[in-house]
């Protein structure tokens, strides 16, 4: 397939996203970006459930105020709901709407589903829907379904101990799951629902229609704000609003919760639910845990390998997190970007599952050091920062919405002429660029639907600037093979690597991959390890086999390794000239 570009913008919008607001009144903020017809041709937005992508004035106005943020929406269901839910008494059950917190411990809306239902003397009754067009929409990849799966049935054998059931059931329109919600809580007597609030706009705008449709129907729904640790809209700067920048806003998360450490309550596991709760709702605890929908099955030799990589459920994530934090998380600091060996906690596919909660995380790193948040032991500052990089993400997907409809922070950047050369695209998800770090990394997430997070930067980087490469491409990849595929994380991930989001690296600074490998992988260990073509080269010479005459370039082109597929210096000026181009300077 020939070279494809996209035509640079005529509009002065790549000057700064909202002056097409015309002098000749209000902008149309219904009109699609100009280059709405290739993101659909390559896959970025997904006009199946979706309308074209968004202008960038559109972006503004949810900057500006125009539009109402979907978390806006939310608090103006509850506020104008308020003395209806209020008015609803408990009935003969309660139940709590299981999404991505599949665990027992420290769980806030199971545990106030629980506390409601053991004051009134009732049954709790748990409930887990999954939607097939949520997964396709959401780019969720088979591995992440399959972990989620595994997930259910180790939940589901926990809660049964309890005496409590486990509801599961798949529903094949996303649409319907608010009204089907309110129909089974008709059907076992529950007037109050539970949930923890997820953030992305999807969500919140199915929590908002569903608080409204669960009071016309005499049923309260409370959704915790539960996934972060400190709850989004919390902190701001001087200046009153969200930080776009990591370092002030993890001093302020610090600072909140030294001043609030409350926060940091771990929330109780339930307690057994009454005896007769077993002869009451017996078809309820028979129930089977879902098959995965076609398009995100994998095959039984897929589903034991990963099995053996990640097991499944809280057990298994508090363990690990046990051992990380007594045996790795002292050196953490020193070795967290070292990317051979297994230097990290590896615990981020139990996040993105909620079989463990950041906040669990974080007390006993705290614990561990000393009761010290950002001071003390390098090791474990270093780890409890990065696991509020998960905090930060979630506030910036709250603040700024248009970051969860294809668009970056930098809406001018949507408008850099980006390259959508297939072939290029696929040596990249294919390991064969010819640059062994990224081979490396790209090989991992094939095998292990995972990549160490220094090598993410690499490859994105490498993608959207080496290549030039629309990073929603790189971003959606992500999402379809990762384990771990969290959207607020992931997009926060590829805005980094591509200079488009929120505290990014300038797009000046370019990661050149040879220099990345020899400080990252300085003996090549991680390189060997999935590139095998490249196992017999001795030395330095691995991270540039081509680059040398002799034996690396013998054995690397006896044994199929590609040569290069761009040269690093002159993609760097090209980047450098389409960045600055963009960006107006």
């Amino acid at each position: 397939m020939p070279p494809q570009k996209r035509k640079s913008s005529n509009s002065s919008a790549a000057n700064g996203g909202s002056s097409h607001a015309s002098k000749r009144g209000k902008p149309d903020l219904s009109r699609p970006h100009p280059n709405a017809k290739e993101t659909e041709e390559f896959g970025i937005v997904l006009r199946d459930f979706y309308p074209p992508e968004m202008c960038n004035e559109r972006c503004e106005a949810y900057n500006n105020g125009m539009l109402e943020r979907p978390i806006e929406t939310l608090q103006k269901a509850y506020e104008d709901t308020v003395e209806e839910r209020q008015a609803i008494d408990a009935n003969a059950a309660v139940v709590h709407w299981f999404k991505s917190d599949l665990r027992l411990h420290d769980n806030r809306g199971l545990q106030m589903a629980y506390q409601v239902a053991r004051d009134n003397k009732i049954p709790l009754i748990c409930l887990y829907i999954q939607s097939p067009e949520d997964l396709t929409a959401h780019l969720t990849s088979p591995a992440r379904v399959d972990m989620t799966l595994r997930t259910l049935g180790q939940l589901q054998r926990d809660l049964g101990e309890l005496d409590i059931p486990l509801y599961m059931e798949t529903q094949e329109k996303r649409k319907a799951i608010p009204q089907r919600i309110v129909e089974l809580c008709q059907e076992w007597g529950a007037n109050h629902l539970f949930a923890n609030l997820e953030y992305e706009v999807d969500e919140l705008r199915r929590e908002a229609a569903l608080v409204r449709l669960c009071a016309q129907n005499r049923i309260k729904f409370e959704a915790a704000h539960d996934t972060c640790i400190v709850t989004p809209g919390k902190l701001s700067s001087q200046q009153g609003k969200q930080y776009a920048v990591y370092s002030p806003w993890f001093r302020s998360w610090c600072a909140f919760l030294k001043e609030n450490p409350e926060y940091l309550d771990v929330a109780d596991e339930p307690g057994s639910n009454p005896s007769n709760a077993r002869k009451h709702f017996k078809k309820l605890f028979d129930c089977q845990v879902p098959v995965a929908p076609k398009n995100k099955q994998l095959s039984e030799e897929e589903k034991t390998h990963l099995r053996k990589l990640y097991p499944e459920g809280e057990h298994e994530a508090l363990k690990r997190l046990e051992a990380f934090l007594e045996e790795k998380a002292k050196k953490y600091d020193d070795l967290r970007n070292s990317v051979a060996g297994e230097t990290t906690s590896v615990l981020s596919p139990y996040f993105a599952s909620g079989a463990l909660s950041a906040r669990t995380a974080v007390v006993q790193a705290q614990k561990a050091n000393k009761g010290q948040l950002d001071r003390n032991q390098p090791g474990y500052q270093s780890w409890i920062s990065e696991v509020a990089w998960r905090d930060f993400y979630k506030h910036v997907l709250v603040n700024w919405p248009f970051i969860c409809m294809n668009k970056c922070f930098k809406p001018e950047f949507t408008d850099l002429e980006w390259e959508y050369d297939q072939n290029l695209f696929d040596a990249w998800s294919q390991g064969k660029t010819g640059f062994p770090i990224v081979d490396a990394a790209m090989r991992q997430l094939k095998e292990a639907a995972w990549m160490h997070n220094r090598t993410r930067m690499v490859v994105s980087s490498f993608l959207a600037k080496d290549l030039l490469i629309d990073w929603r491409r790189g971003e959606r990849y992500f999402m379809e093979h990762l384990i771990d595929g969290d959207f607020a994380s992931n997009h926060g991930g590829w805005g980094f690597g591509s200079s488009t989001g929120v505290d990014p690296q300038p797009y000046f600074r370019i990661f050149n991959p040879q220099r990345q490998s020899e400080r990252f992988d300085p003996d090549g260990e991680y390189i060997r390890r999935w590139v095998p073509e490249l196992r017999d080269v001795e030395g330095a010479a691995i991270h540039d086999p081509y680059g040398r005459e002799g034996e690396a370039s013998k054995i690397a082109e006896k044994n199929g390794y590609p040569r290069p597929i761009v040269v690093h210096a002159k993609s760097r000026d090209r980047a450098l000239e389409r960045y600055k181009k963009a960006s107006g300077h």
